[in-house]
């Protein structure tokens, strides 16, 4: 952990729109000895702007000594090299087949995208460590259902790994993969995993970086703070409704077992993790009992 860093040390690397910088201090404090896991994912991967950003707001963290794991995703990456590749998936009630052939394509494309987020941090001074099915995998899966194929759900966490990394100072960066009997590859939903891996660290914050500002209401308005009971209501009363009801059952999840607090927040806006850190108002919805 390193020592306190004075406010000029800060201004160094402190972005321009991000929060004010003399409340930095007090937020670090209430944060030094406790985890966030951020899940980056869905569509705010593909832009190359949203991902420096991205980088820049983890690199600031890691700076101020937080515990930081970070755990991505990769949807629109693997759907365009199945495309590239010409292979066809089947869909069983909108959840991808994942088959041989297709297995080998995702484990590709999450592990490069792994080491982008990985090298693109080193850039910036940060180091940060690479977990995945072929390098120190921290996840053993069992198959979620036998004709989705390779897709499997989180049955154990190594935490050990995990920890060394934090202890190291490094950025432990997850790939939401597992392995399964005999070495086996498996595909894991990324809010799943991160959600998993929350629990099992008894985190301070899930933080879910999104394409979406959080939750709305039935005016349209965002939701800054929610219950796990009132939102079970949003989703009797269909105002949550979607791809964002298993989002929002896994932050129920995640809190309902050891996670202080999960936050659904929109990663295409600058900052938006630090905005969510180091204020009071936050940024997106933040889920907690």
């Amino acid at each position: 952990m390193p020592e306190k860093i004075s406010l000029e040390a800060l201004k160094k690397f402190w972005p321009e729109k991000a929060p004010d910088i003399n409340v930095v201090q007090k937020y670090v404090k209430k944060y030094e000895k406790e985890k966030i896991v951020i899940k980056y994912g869905g569509n705010v991967l593909i832009d190359r702007n949203v991902f420096n950003n991205f980088i820049s707001d983890i690199n600031v963290l890691n700076k101020l000594g937080l515990s930081i794991i970070v755990v991505h995703g990769g949807g629109p990456r693997i759907k365009r090299e199945l495309e590239k590749k010409k292979i066809v998936s089947k869909f069983i009630n909108g959840l991808r087949v994942t088959d041989k052939n297709i297995i080998n394509t995702v484990e590709e494309v999450l592990i490069d995208f792994n080491n982008d987020i990985v090298n693109s941090l080193k850039k910036l001074g940060s180091e940060a460590t690479s977990f995945h099915t072929k390098k120190e995998n921290i996840i053993e899966v069992e198959p979620e259902r036998e004709e989705l194929g390779f897709v499997g759900i989180p049955k154990k966490i190594n935490l050990n790994l995990i920890e060394k990394a934090l202890k190291e100072n490094k950025i432990p960066i997850i790939a939401p993969l597992g392995l399964g009997k005999n070495n086996q590859t498996f595909n894991i939903n990324g809010d799943t995993a991160a959600s998993a891996i929350a629990k099992k660290l008894k985190s301070r914050r899930l933080i879910l970086m999104t394409n979406v500002e959080g939750v709305y209401d039935d005016r349209k308005t965002l939701i800054s703070e929610i219950k796990p009971f009132d939102i079970e209501n949003l989703i009797k009363l269909k105002i949550v409704e979607g791809g964002m009801i298993p989002k929002i059952e896994n932050c129920v999840d995640a809190v309902e077992n050891g996670v202080r607090g999960v936050v659904i927040l929109d990663g295409r806006k600058p900052h938006s993790i630090l905005h969510e850190i180091f204020s009071d108002t936050g940024s997106g919805t933040l889920i907690r009992k």
